[in-house]
C-alpha cells in the first residue's frame, strides 16, 4: 500500500489520467445504458403496437413512402416535439431506418417529459429482418 502511495505522490499527472480514463469510461457506459432503456426489440414494439401505441416514422417522405409499419405516421425529427400523439398517454414508438435518429429523438422527449416513449432498436432494417410487416405508400 505505501509503494502505491508513493508511486501516486510521485506520478500525480499518470493517476490523474487514469482516474479521468476510468470516469470517461463509466460516464459513456452510463449514457448508452440510460438510451437502451427506452429501446425496443422489434418483439417487444410489436407487443406496444397491440397495446394501442402510435407508431411515428421519422424518416425523409421518400424512405417512409417504400415502405414502413403498418399504420404508421410520417413526421419530421423536428416537428415530433408538438406532434399531437405526444399531448396525450397513449404509447409513442419512435421509428427510423437503423435506430439511431430514433434514439437521438427519444432521448430530447424523454427530457422534454414525454416519458411513455420508445425508440424501435434496429430500426426499420431490423423490423424488416424478422420478417414483420410493412406497407408502401
Amino acid at each position: 500500500m505505501n509503494q502505491l502511495v508513493e508511486f501516486a505522490s510521485s506520478h500525480p499527472l499518470l493517476v490523474l489520467g487514469v482516474v479521468a480514463a476510468g470516469l470517461a469510461v463509466l460516464f459513456n457506459e452510463l449514457r448508452i445504458q440510460s438510451q437502451g432503456l427506452g429501446s425496443l426489440t422489434p418483439a417487444e414494439a410489436v407487443q406496444l403496437i397491440n397495446s394501442g401505441a402510435a407508431v411515428l416514422d421519422i424518416r425523409d417522405a421518400n424512405e417512409f413512402a417504400n415502405a414502413h409499419l403498418i399504420d404508421s405516421k410520417n413526421v419530421a425529427p423536428d416537428g415530433i416535439a408538438s406532434h399531437k400523439n405526444l399531448k396525450t398517454n397513449k404509447p409513442v414508438l419512435l421509428v427510423c431506418d437503423s435506430g439511431a435518429k430514433s434514439a437521438k429523438a427519444l432521448v430530447v422527449l424523454r427530457k422534454a417529459g414525454h416519458a411513455n416513449t420508445f425508440s424501435l432498436k434496429g430500426g426499420l432494417a431490423a423490423w424488416q429482418q424478422e420478417n414483420l410487416p410493412v406497407e408502401a405508400a
